[in-house]
């Protein structure tokens, strides 16, 4: 019943493909679906470490002690599960650590307690304590705490199943940079066969928004005890996303957060798991809203908390904006009046946010028509100014230009062959801008055939950098739900981003080197080195008619010219470059802009 109830959801999600994105877009979606699940399926026969290297781990001597009480609370687990994941545990390579298991299932599953005993009477190492009652699993992981005596703590469920190079690989990070919080890569896997991958999460480096967003940490999660002894036990007011609340409180307090790229978790698919479907828990929505709220309370950040969409644990924060600052739209043009139309007449008649000036930096035009339509909008609008730009065309120097004659506490650098369609655009990029940790924010821009032009920039995508999910349609959900939800991202691109004046002084502004391509790039890789996060979100959206403003034409100067700017860009980021987007995964290809999976996995290094 259970694979014909699937068969049916996947056949009504092909004909709502089909209904909404038409026969192309739907066959490309089945296509990359069929690419990652083969992927998955070779990754899967391909060990991650040969027998003999994890010999050689168990050989291996740290610098330091560590031991690691890894924590299980049970409730009526199924043998076969059970058995499993103890067992996984026993074949760490790294030999130094306690399973806690605290027991609260019923009655009639007393073979639960049997069968632990047995493991524990084998293994010093096993602790197993029978509760008196279900106390929840905020409860039941509590009393797995109070029987925890390591240095670290290891979250684990009781149907799932670790790599045998899991804790190995965690105290690697331990022990060559410090890790006091760490997560890796995990799988999810159709069970009993470990070997039936259906999914594997390839998660980007630690990204305070996009954690708000989806718990995408979740497994395998392991902090150090004194973080714990700082933030307080599990909080039953959170059950069903007691995990993601502790991880939201735990990864403020933490000094250095470790994301390990691999997959050492195994995340057990079956009827009664959320892996497989949320109605085996619907209240993990609602209790997530809950974590996420907290979060914004502790922090000291106003806003309200709602699910985006029904069934699905991913949220969306709208947050309190304070007071009404003016915000300067900063347009660069050359000639291209219909253009300049279209954008300027879609921010007069959709733009909800009172306080905002233009200011349009004129570059070389020669027509009286684009000069008499200067003088009209200006008369007709007095919150426009025109100011004139004379020297050859350079995006950096114009904006640097244009952004000393503009007199908001914000700057929105937009291009001129933008249409908004949200008419909340400026409050959904305002929100955010004012945050103090937030020193940039870009927005969703689709073509004009409502297939998206950027969705957040990745740094080395192409060999220099290139769009998120390009290409993918309008309402898509894209990898992991991806263009669903606000990220941290390396950059995102100029053709609208918001910047706060005081931090675009901080960066002296856009380099000029840069005079057409990668100069947002880059500004947005010095904001992050000066210290801030850069923000996208999908709730801002606009249309954008990519480089019409200069032309597609590519003459030779012009070939010779990006050629130039990326040589630059490459030299002064190469360590950037060669270190891998932090907001990407390194088992996910730089050939193509759709998070497909690369067969050939890259080998995590903590230093």
């Amino acid at each position: 019943m259970k694979t014909f109830e699937k068969a049916t959801k996947l056949f009504e999600k092909g004909i709502l493909s089909l209904h909404n994105y038409g026969f192309c877009f739907t066959l490309k979606k089945i296509v990359h679906k069929i690419r990652n699940l083969n992927n998955y399926k070779m990754l899967a026969k391909q060990p991650l470490f040969t027998e003999d290297e994890l010999a050689r781990q168990r050989e291996h001597i740290f610098s330091q002690k560590i031991r690691f009480s890894i924590v299980v609370p049970l409730y009526n687990t199924p043998e076969l599960f059970l058995r499993e994941m103890i067992e996984s545990v026993q074949t760490q390579t790294y030999a130094d650590w306690e399973l806690c298991m605290a027991d609260g299932s019923d009655a009639e599953h007393a073979e639960v307690e049997q069968i632990c005993r047995e493991y524990a009477e084998k293994d010093s190492r096993i602790r197993y304590r029978k509760l008196g009652r279900n106390l929840g699993i905020s409860g039941n992981t509590n009393a797995c705490l109070e029987m925890a005596q390591g240095d670290y703590i290891a979250l684990f469920d009781h149907d799932d199943l670790l790599h045998p190079a899991s804790l190995f690989e965690v105290m690697r990070a331990i022990d060559m940079i410090g890790a006091d919080f760490i997560y890796t890569d995990e799988a999810v896997f159709r069970s009993p066969n470990v070997k039936k991958i259906i999914a594997m999460h390839f998660k980007p480096a630690f990204s305070p928004d996009t954690l708000r967003g989806n718990n995408y940490i979740c497994h395998f999660t392991v902090f150090k005890r004194t973080l714990l002894d700082q933030v307080g036990l599990f909080d039953p007011d959170c059950d069903g996303s007691q995990d993601y609340d502790m991880v939201l409180r735990l990864t403020e307090k933490a000094r250095c957060v470790a994301h390990i790229p691999e997959i050492l978790y195994y995340w057990r698919s079956h009827a009664n798991s959320v892996a497989d479907s949320l109605e085996a828990k619907p209240y993990v929505i609602q209790t997530g809203v809950r974590a996420v709220e907290k979060q914004l309370e502790r922090l000291g950040l106003e806003g309200d908390v709602i699910p985006i969409k029904a069934e699905q644990t991913f949220y969306r924060i709208l947050y309190t904006i304070k007071g009404t600052p003016k915000v300067s739209i900063l347009i660069a043009n050359y000639e291209h009046i219909d253009d300049l139309k279209i954008c300027l007449n879609s921010i007069f008649n959709k733009t909800t946010w009172p306080d905002y000036e233009i200011v349009i930096v004129e570059n070389n035009s020669t027509s009286k028509e684009i000069f008499d339509f200067y003088e009209q909008v200006q008369r007709e609008h007095d919150n426009v100014r025109v100011v004139t730009w004379s020297g050859k065309f350079n995006y950096s120097a114009i904006n640097n230009y244009g952004a000393q004659y503009c007199t908001g506490e914000y700057l929105l650098l937009l291009n001129n062959d933008i249409q908004i369609i949200t008419p909340d655009w400026i409050q959904e990029m305002l929100m955010f801008a004012q945050r103090k940790d937030v020193g940039a924010i870009g927005a969703m821009l689709y073509y004009p055939d409502n297939t998206i032009q950027h969705a957040g920039v990745i740094v080395g995508l192409g060999g220099v950098a290139g769009h998120s999910h390009k290409g993918f349609y309008r309402g898509s959900n894209g990898h992991m739900n991806r263009l669903t939800f606000v990220q941290n991202y390396s950059a995102v691109t100029a053709a609208c981003i918001m910047i706060s004046k005081n931090v675009w002084g901080k960066v002296d502004g856009m380099d000029e080197k840069y005079e057409v391509a990668f100069n947002d790039v880059d500004l947005c890789l010095r904001i992050r080195e000066a210290g801030y996060l850069i923000v996208w979100t999908p709730f801002a959206e606009l249309y954008h008619y990519e480089s019409k403003s200069r032309g597609y034409e590519d003459t030779p100067e012009k070939c010779k010219r990006f050629e130039m700017e990326a040589h630059r860009f490459q030299e002064r980021w190469v360590k950037e470059l060669a270190a891998g987007d932090p907001y990407y995964n390194p088992n996910l290809t730089l050939d193509r802009e759709d998070f497909t999976v690369k067969l050939i996995v890259q080998r995590y290094d903590a230093r």
